[in-house]
Formats: C-alpha cells, structure tokens, sequence
C-alpha cells in the first residue's frame, strides 16, 4: 500500500515535536522545517515527501496553502494539537530533519534558505523586499541539496 503524504502530515509531525519538547514552533519556523524535510527527501531517495510546491516568499520558501492554515497565529507559536500518522519510515526520516534544524529559530532558518540556491533561482532578480509567488522548482532542490550530500558523503 502506498500512503500518498501531503506537507499538512508532515507539519503536523513539527508541531507535534514542538508541544513534545516544549519548543516553540511559528509559522515561518514551520514552512522552513517542511521545506528542509522536502528538500532533504529530494536529495536522498529522489523523490518527493509530498506534492505541494513552494514559492519563493519574502522571508523564504512557504507552501501557501500551509501559510493559510496557521497563518491566524501570526508570529507566536502555534498552539495546536497534531497527531501525526507516519509511516515508521517517514517518521524516522523527519527525526534526521529535526535533529539537523530543529534548534534553530524560523529567523536562523529564513536566513540559512535566502543564502542557499533555490529560493534565489526562483526569486531571480527580484529586489529583498518584493514579493514573489515563483514557485521552487523541486529539480533545483533535488539537485542543490544532492550535491551537499555528495560533499558530505
């Protein structure tokens, strides 16, 4: 049986990790730990985690659909109780995410994606402070995050 995930699974998994361990989790901190868990899984099994796309925004890569979702908890913590259904794999995979970005603030982690290839491939000449709805290509995450795996490795 395939199980068909979608970035609201995968949140769920972040914002439960946050009530676990006390965190606190805004929406920026949110999208950019569901952009790093995409981009990671392009990087090493090739293919995506989900489906949706994210554009290249202001303060980084968001999916707006998410946005939408806990965009009404502006920048505090979103309080809310997620019951993520994973598969094991899936759960251990974002584990590997967490334990790489979670410490980090949604400003850290705004700050790591503007100085790192696909959010500038899509946001191209576009001045800091315009807005943008060019979608990240997941080639160019597949490929930029694939190559720091090989310099890892």
């Amino acid at each position: 049986m395939i199980i068909v995930l979608s970035c609201f699974n995968v949140a769920d998994y972040f914002i439960w990790l946050a009530n676990e361990t006390g965190s606190f989790i805004s929406n920026l901190k949110l999208q950019k730990l569901v952009y790093y868990a995409q981009a990671w899984h392009l990087a090493l099994h090739d293919t995506p985690l989900f489906p949706e796309d994210f554009q290249a925004w202001i303060h980084g890569p968001v999916i707006p659909a998410l946005y939408q979702k806990y965009k009404v908890f502006g920048w505090q913590p979103i309080l809310e109780d997620a019951k993520p259904q994973l598969p094991q794999e899936v759960q251990e995979f974002l584990d590997e995410v967490a334990q790489e970005y979670f410490a980090c603030d949604g400003y850290e982690l705004e700050q790591m994606t503007h100085v790192e290839a696909p959010w500038n491939l899509a946001r191209g000449n576009l001045p800091p402070d315009a807005p943008s709805n060019e979608v990240i290509k997941k080639e160019w995450m597949k490929e930029y995050y694939g190559s720091r795996v090989e310099e890892e490795d």
